[in-house]
């Protein structure tokens, strides 16, 4: 997507007939996504979602008081499980020990770690949600990630384009309702999950939203809405962009058998930056999630009818070259000053600003860093000889995600 050399500060196109509005500066979606915040946290029907999630949700779900509940509630429980606190890191580091022997398990040979890694980042999940994890080598669950990944890149595919344009289609066979059986079966996993736990509850010992949903009396959240936000796709794209460097500060830093933390960011810089770069190169959400003006307004003179869609360009403001010190390649100097010291640009904004910011920033951050430290720590990474490197545009959906792709695993330890 072009930024603001090509189309300037504000662009308009066309989506069928309906106009939208794309953002091109981190100074125009600070206009109005922070400072016109009021006008500007809507989100537009898309039909395909509200047919396969019945309208409940969080990111997706429309301004108002039905979100403003749900995202108070979400809030308030993710932080009595640990959001923030050591509790969450101890969450994570507890998976990093599970991951690591996985990671491993074919020392040597090419292997995907999409699976391992985007297990271990639902795990995270799944253990404030269920308050507990799901094995690697668990089929049903394998299943279910499967499923969801399905659905994210068909969302965004043609199939999901077609059934925004004419959603009466749900009445019809076709591939969509591939895309809608895919959704029951992930909500009949949950549901599942959540009757076995309230079947087994301790009151004086409660370990998981669903515990806690239980006692509060209000099966609404359980059984609705928290359905289709359980799952993270987003947070495995970047963790293998890495380099040796990252790995000779870490160990200098902790050795090879003290646990990383999140106070050693301050101690890692390199390795800190590389996770950021990580996520500015990844560019999850190359357009920002929409947002939708919930009032007429102005944005730089022009007048902003109710109901426009906006978009923010995250991929043009990522790269944009008046911010940034390298902005078309992979580079952690992005992210430190002259004297090596961590420091964070202005635009960087992969979970986006204002009121409808990323619900889970501080869980993702805490996971990117610990995971991405842990891996590095333990794990030496290659590259199968021969085998041609994927395209890096990877695979453009809902959100991005990498193609698929082997790399081979050596185990590190004090005997380097």
């Amino acid at each position: 997507m072009g930024g603001l050399s090509q189309y300037g500060e504000m662009t308009t196109v066309y989506l069928g007939r309906k106009p939208a509005i794309i953002l091109n500066t981190i100074e125009l979606a600070k206009t109005a996504l922070v400072l016109n915040a009021s006008s500007f946290p809507g989100r537009p029907p898309i039909p395909i979602l509200i047919w396969v999630t019945e309208g409940y949700g969080i990111v997706m779900a429309t301004f108002g008081h039905s979100w403003r509940q749900q995202r108070r509630f979400a809030l308030h429980t993710l932080r009595n499980f640990g959001l923030g606190k050591k509790s969450m890191e101890e969450r994570v580091t507890e998976e990093c020990s599970y991951l690591v022997p996985e990671m491993l398990k074919l020392e040597g040979k090419p292997f995907d770690p999409q699976h391992a890694i985007q297990n271990a980042v639902s795990n995270i999940i799944c253990s404030i949600m269920f308050g507990d994890r799901f094995d690697y080598d668990n089929k049903s669950f394998k299943y279910l990630l499967e499923i969801v990944k399905e659905n994210i890149i068909q969302s965004g595919s043609l199939v999901g384009q077609v059934f925004d344009l004419l959603p009466i289609i749900n009445h019809f066979p076709g591939p969509h309702q591939k895309i809608y059986q895919n959704a029951e079966d992930l909500k009949a996993f949950i549901r599942e999950a959540v009757k076995m736990h309230r079947e087994n509850l301790d009151p004086d010992c409660q370990h998981s939203v669903a515990q806690t949903v239980n006692y509060g009396g209000t099966w609404l959240f359980t059984e609705n809405p928290l359905l289709h936000d359980a799952g993270t796709d987003d947070i495995k794209s970047g963790l293998l962009f890495i380099t040796e460097r990252c790995h000779e500060e870490i160990v200098r830093v902790l050795g090879y058998d003290r646990l990383p933390n999140m106070d050693d960011r301050d101690k890692l810089p390199y390795t800190n930056a590389t996770v950021h770069e990580i996520q500015r190169c990844a560019n999850i959400v190359p357009s920002g999630v929409f947002h939708e003006t919930t009032q007429p307004t102005k944005l730089r003179g022009y007048d902003i009818p109710k109901g426009t869609v906006i978009f923010t360009n995250l991929t043009a403001i990522l790269t944009d070259k008046e911010h940034w010190k390298y902005p078309d390649t992979f580079n952690p100097e992005n992210f430190l000053d002259d004297n090596g010291h961590f420091f964070k640009p202005e635009s960087f904004l992969p979970f986006s600003l204002g009121p409808r910011v990323c619900l889970g920033e501080t869980l993702a951050k805490t996971e990117l860093f610990l995971f991405v430290t842990f891996l590095l720590q333990r794990i030496h990474f290659s590259w199968p000889p021969g085998v041609k490197w994927p395209d890096m545009n990877g695979i453009v959906s809902v959100v991005r995600s990498p193609e698929p792709f082997n790399i081979i695993c050596h185990s590190r330890g004090s005997t380097e």
